[in-house]
């Protein structure tokens, strides 16, 4: 019954990690298809989508099962705990990803707007998040996690940056109102994209040193809110 749990478990770690890289690629297609307006991967991006949600639906049920056959208890406990959570926060980055290349096909013109505010600076940097996250996940590495969770500040001020020169730039001509508006939708999606690295990020830690933090605070050393921290202290 043991060796059947731990099979298990590890056919769950690897199904998560496959999960993970085929969303990161669906990531790297999507930007690539708004930089470089290239429709037929946009399409590919979406076509592909379907794959993402199956495989989400295979790691939850699995999940499920494990619970169901198994009482697992401490680190095996906290991966299934944060499988389930990873496999969720996984498959919103592929939706968002499908969001992305959606928009490119219903406005073609977005990649002169996208590069005119050189957008590529926003999706360097939430790529650099999601894969970032997934790193961390796969070789255990809370380190890594909180060096990506604290890199999301910078993106937020980045995407609001940007968010303000579409809007300049859609007072100044009226003719490129359309695609800026298309733009203001992929940032709201790059957004969401470098928060779901970030959870991803808090769930690398659970699993690895059992304590919950939030992106959400921060204390004063710029290091993410522990939460067991606080906890303690209200108990003194």
């Amino acid at each position: 019954m043991h060796r059947s749990f731990e099979d298990s478990l590890d056919k769950l770690r690897t199904r998560l990690i496959r999960m993970g890289s085929i969303v990161e690629e669906q990531v790297e297609f999507s930007f690539r298809a708004v930089l470089k307006g290239d429709e037929q991967i946009a399409r590919l991006v979406m076509e592909r989508d379907d794959k993402v949600d199956k495989l989400d639906m295979k790691i939850d049920k699995q999940c499920q099962k494990i619970f169901a056959l198994h009482q697992p208890v401490a680190s095996d406990l906290r991966l299934l705990l944060a499988a389930l959570k990873i496999n969720n926060e996984l498959e919103r980055i592929g939706d968002l990803a499908f969001n992305i290349a959606r928009n490119l096909i219903e406005q073609p013109s977005l990649p002169q707007i996208a590069g005119t505010l050189h957008l590529e600076r926003l999706t360097q940097g939430v790529h650099t998040m999601v894969k970032g996250s997934l790193d961390a996940f796969v070789n255990n590495d809370p380190e890594l996690a909180y060096q990506i969770m604290r890199t999301d500040n910078h993106i937020d001020a980045l995407t609001k940056e940007i968010f303000d020169e579409t809007v300049v730039l859609m007072k100044r001509d009226a003719s490129v109102i359309d695609p800026s508006v298309g733009m203001l939708m992929v940032l709201r999606n790059l957004e969401r994209m470098a928060d779901q690295a970030t959870n991803i990020c808090e769930n690398v830690i659970f699993l690895v040193e059992a304590k919950l933090v939030r992106s959400i605070h921060t204390e004063d050393d710029g290091q993410p809110f522990d939460a067991d921290k606080d906890n303690d202290r209200d108990e003194e």
